[in-house]
This record gives C-alpha cells, structure tokens and sequence, in this order.
C-alpha cells in the first residue's frame, strides 16, 4: 500500500503521523509512505533524520494571525493546492491521512478532488480548525478522546487514541521489566522538545520552598535555550538535579518518575496514560482554542492529574502540589491507575486498521 501522510508543523501533529507510519511499516515492510509538510514545520527537521521521505508544499497558518498574515496564508494556499496535485499524482497513493497542522488541508482537498481516499487524525479533545473542516470532507476521522465526537460527522467516527511511537511504547515494555534505578522520589519535569519557558523559571522558586529533608530527584528537560540558566539555577540553590536540554529516552524518564509536571499536549497526555504516571498539568495558554487545557481536563476529569492554570502558577503553589502529592503514596498511586484507564497503546493499529478497510471496500 502506498500512504501519503500529511501535516505537521509541531510534534503534537508530527509524533501520532510517525507512529502510524511505522505501524503500516510494521505490517508490510513494502508498504510506501511520503510525509508531506512544509519547510518551516518541525517535520523538516525530524524527518530526514529519521529517514521517512518528506516532500515540501507551500502553507501557511491563520489561526490567531493578523489580517496581512491571513491574507497571505490564503495566497499561499493556491499553490499549495497545485502542489499537492502534483505530489498525489507523481506517487500515486491508496490513502491519503491528514495528521492537523496548515499543511494538511491543501493534501487532503487535492486527494478528494483526485478521488482518493482519504482520512484525518485528531489528536485534541478540542479539534483544531483545520481538523474541523476537513472533517466534513473527508471519508474517516479518527479520534482521541471522544469528547472531540461532537465535532464530526457521525457517521465517520472512529476512536482510535492518539498513537505513540514505537521507541515510547516498546521502552516502556522493557522498562517495565525491570526494577527502577533509584529508590528516592523523582520527579520529571518538561514542556516539550523545545522546552516551556514559563515552567522553567517557575521551577526555580518552586525548589526554594520545598523542604530539602524530603531528598527528592529531580529530572528536568529545559529545551536548548533555556538549559544554561536552569542549570546554573540549581546550582545557586544547592540543588542536585539532572538537568538536560533534551531527554532522548523519555521511556525510561516516565518509568522512574513518581510524578510528572508537564504541558497539556495531546502526545504528553496519550504518553502519561501509557505510562500510567500521575502528573500536575499546567496548558500552554495561548494553545489554538485553548485546547491543551480541554486535554488536560479529560486526565484530570478522571482523578488521573491535577491542573494549574498558568495564570494561577507561583513557585509556592506548585511546590504545595508538589509536597502534597509526593508525600501521599497511595494518592499517587490511585493517579497512576485512573490515568493508566485512559490509555489506547493500540492507537496505531486502529488507524491502520480503518484505512486498510477503507481502501479495500472502496467506501
């Protein structure tokens, strides 16, 4: 089969795009994929790397742009349309799978006008606006949480979860197997590949105010611009702690963690129900509709997390958080298992699934 995936533009759509590649991979090492994205989204840097092609079009966002922006993302679009016509025709594809992000839509409506088949993904409980719309025109939409339903069509529903790759899931296998490394608390600390600056610095009073008696571990990916200032943060507190830029084996920084402060990221979320780690969620504010917070809330809903608004954050409150958690066990426990209910690891093999029977009956 021969698969065209297109979207991106960060890792919350890029990640899922990959472990639905390898999934279809998996089933048949003669299966074909080709990313489509675009030149400025992380894909064009991730990608290569990992050796999956990626062809570029042109795109552009409009959500939350100015009117200028808005008017150029909408003459862009023209060509990227042309563009697409021009991938889809030269690799011929069976299904075409839109993963969110800008670059999807000018693939996806190009594949429909060509007549392929084709589906999207949805990672948020809160639909994007690209997402929104191709629902409506496209054959199948797969979902992560199913609160995002009401936004579809019903009748092309399918709640998949969001898939992981394969490095999570099979690192949290082998971890699992065997016994943690360290026998003190720890606690994992991130905001993405590329690091949260707010939680950053947050951090920093946060450790001021917890009780050093407590001999917690701390495990903290800062994101490259940030790393030098936290690190040397630590150090003027007299804090021991592993601070990295970037943490390259996050299955093995989720099995020793007892508790996790992060973003409310679809992938983050699907990775903590997964790993069945209990977490304080603090959403990126200014994410499109707000929709890490509605992420965060299906976690929290179901006493797997708790939430602090980014509004509401202070180093006090999140080392009270922090301290009331860790110094629970049995609470913390109780977190792990609710999140652990959440968890879909065969998120890829239902999207694979679904386009496999989409292609085969014609439907």
């Amino acid at each position: 089969m021969r698969v065209i995936i297109a979207g991106g533009g960060t890792g919350g759509h890029l990640f899922p795009g990959i472990a639905i590649a390898e999934e279809f991979k998996g089933r048949d090492e003669g299966n074909e994929l080709l990313f489509v994205g675009t030149e400025k989204g992380i894909e064009a840097r991730i990608l290569p790397k990992l050796g999956w092609p990626l062809n570029f079009i042109s795109a552009e966002g409009i959500k939350g742009k100015g009117v200028l922006s808005r008017i150029r993302a909408l003459y862009k679009f023209i060509p990227g349309f042309f563009e697409s016509i021009k991938i889809i025709k030269g690799f011929k594809p069976d299904a075409v799978i839109g993963v969110g992000g800008y670059a999807s839509a000018p693939v996806l409506l190009a594949a429909r006008f060509l007549g392929k088949r084709t589906a999207i993904h949805e990672q948020n409980a809160l639909p994007g606006v690209t997402n929104r719309t191709l629902g409506k025109v496209v054959e199948r939409v797969f979902i992560s949480f199913p609160d995002s339903a009401g936004f579809f069509p019903q009748g092309k529903i399918a709640i998949s979860g969001n898939p992981l790759r394969k490095e999570i899931l099979e690192g949290l296998k082998r971890s699992a197997v065997g016994s943690r490394q360290s026998e003190k608390k720890t606690i994992l600390i991130f905001g993405g590949s590329l690091g949260a600056h707010r939680i950053n610095t947050v951090v920093l009073e946060m450790i001021r105010h917890l009780d050093e008696a407590n001999n917690w571990r701390i495990t903290h990916q800062t994101g490259e611009k940030d790393y030098k200032e936290i690190e040397e943060g630590y150090l003027e507190a007299d804090w021991q702690a592993d601070v990295r830029p970037f943490i390259y084996d996050m299955a093995s920084a989720y099995i020793e963690a007892d508790l996790v402060i992060c973003r409310g990221g679809a992938t983050t979320v699907a990775e903590l129900t997964a790993a069945g780690k209990p977490a304080i969620l603090i959403p990126y504010p200014f994410a499109a509709d707000d929709h890490q917070r509605v992420n965060a809330e299906s976690l929290v809903n179901v006493g797997g997390a708790v939430m602090i608004l980014e509004r509401d954050l202070t180093g006090k409150r999140l080392a009270s958080e922090v301290e009331r958690l860790l110094g629970d066990s049995e609470m913390l426990k109780k977190m792990g298992e609710s999140a652990r209910k959440l968890a879909r690891v065969d998120a890829a093999k239902v999207v694979v699934d679904g386009v496999y029977k989409l292609v085969a009956s014609g439907q």
